[in-house]
């Protein structure tokens, strides 16, 4: 999977803290990969389907790329197949 192309992305480096918790909210199948902070709620859409678990690592890629870590410092603790998940920053 290619890097998500990104412009004018929030910076969430704040939320960088080993331990912490980021819910987001999130759309598959959207016209663009976007990240925008709507009253206080991390709305994330991506471009690819709910399928295998594709979506998922998506938003891992673009939320990791918002807070400046690796993708690979975020685990999904909660919302496998929901819309409303639950990152873990674990570093």
């Amino acid at each position: 999977m290619a890097k998500p192309k990104l412009r004018n992305i929030p910076n969430l480096s704040t939320r960088a803290t080993p331990g912490e918790t980021i819910a987001v909210r999130v759309t598959p199948k959207a016209a663009k990969d976007s990240i925008v902070i709507d009253s206080g709620t991390i709305r994330i859409s991506v471009t690819v389907p709910p399928e295998n678990g594709k979506a998922n690592d998506a938003v891992r890629r673009i939320l990791a790329a918002a807070m400046g870590v690796a993708p690979s410092d975020l685990t999904l603790k909660q919302g496998q197949s929901a819309r409303d998940k639950l990152f873990v920053y674990t570093s």
